[in-house]
C-alpha cells in the first residue's frame, strides 16, 4: 500500500487522482500513524514554506514513526517539490531542521540580474538523469513541471540523481537508498510524471 502523508500542506488530491489514472488501487491519502505504520511506500508531498512543513509534521507526531519506517525499514518514499526540501538538513527559507536523511540543503535561487529570470521558477524543464535507477530512465529525454523559488544543493554529490537548470544548473532529483525525492510536480508532468508514479509504485 502507497500512503500518501497529509500532514496539512501538500497537494493531496492531485496526487491520488495521478496515481488512479495510471491503474494504481492500493494507494491511500492519511495522517493515521496506523495507516502509515503499514504502508510498504510513502509518497510525502509538499507546498510552502520550509517551516511550515516541519513544523506541522512535528505536531502530527509524525516523524519518529517515519524515521521507523523509512531509516529502519528501508520502505521506498518519495518526496515532492516542498517534500523533497524536508528530505534533507536544513533550509535558507527557515530555521528549523530538515529530516536529514539527505546529506544536503535548501537554498535560494540567487541569479545574476543579466539573466532577466524571475524567481519563483515556474514551468516545463528538461532533466538530465546522471545515473541509472528505478524511476527515471537514464537515457530518455523527459521534461517536467516545476514551481519553486528554492533548490536542493547536496553536499555528496552521489545523492544528487537529477538535473536541470534555470539560469544554473541544480539537483532536480535526489537519491540515497530507499530514499528518493522529486523537486518538479509528477503528478503536473503529464506522460513523465505519469511514468515516474508507475515506477515507483513498482518499487
Amino acid at each position: 500500500m502507497i500512503v500518501i502523508v497529509d500532514y496539512g500542506i501538500g497537494n493531496l488530491a492531485s496526487v491520488l487522482n495521478m496515481f488512479k489514472k495510471i491503474g494504481v488501487k492500493d494507494v491511500t491519502v492519511s495522517k493515521d500513524k496506523e495507516v502509515i505504520f503499514k504502508a510498504d511506500k510513502i509518497l510525502l508531498p509538499g507546498v510552502g514554506a520550509f517551516d511550515a512543513g516541519m513544523n506541522n509534521l512535528e505536531s502530527s507526531g509524525l516523524i519518529p514513526i517515519l524515521n521507523e519506517k523509512i531509516l529502519n525499514e528501508k520502505v521506498p518514499i518519495l518526496g515532492i517539490c516542498l517534500g523533497m526540501q524536508l528530505l534533507t538538513k536544513k533550509s535558507e527559507e527557515g530555521v528549523k531542521p530538515g529530516l536529514g536523511w539527505i546529506d544536503a540543503e535548501t537554498i535560494k535561487f540567487n541569479l545574476d540580474p543579466a539573466l532577466k529570470l524571475k524567481v519563483p521558477h515556474m514551468g516545463w524543464n528538461y532533466i538530465k538523469v546522471n545515473r541509472q535507477n528505478p524511476l527515471i530512465d537514464k537515457e530518455e529525454k523527459s521534461r517536467f513541471y516545476f514551481v519553486h523559488s528554492y533548490y536542493v544543493k547536496c553536499f555528496d554529490e552521489s545523492q544528487s540523481l537529477a538535473t536541470s537548470n534555470f539560469g544554473t544548473d541544480f539537483t532536480c532529483m535526489v537519491n540515497k537508498n530507499n530514499i528518493f525525492g522529486a523537486q518538479f510536480h509528477p503528478e503536473k508532468s503529464l506522460k513523465f510524471g505519469m511514468k515516474v508514479l508507475e515506477n515507483f509504485s513498482k518499487l
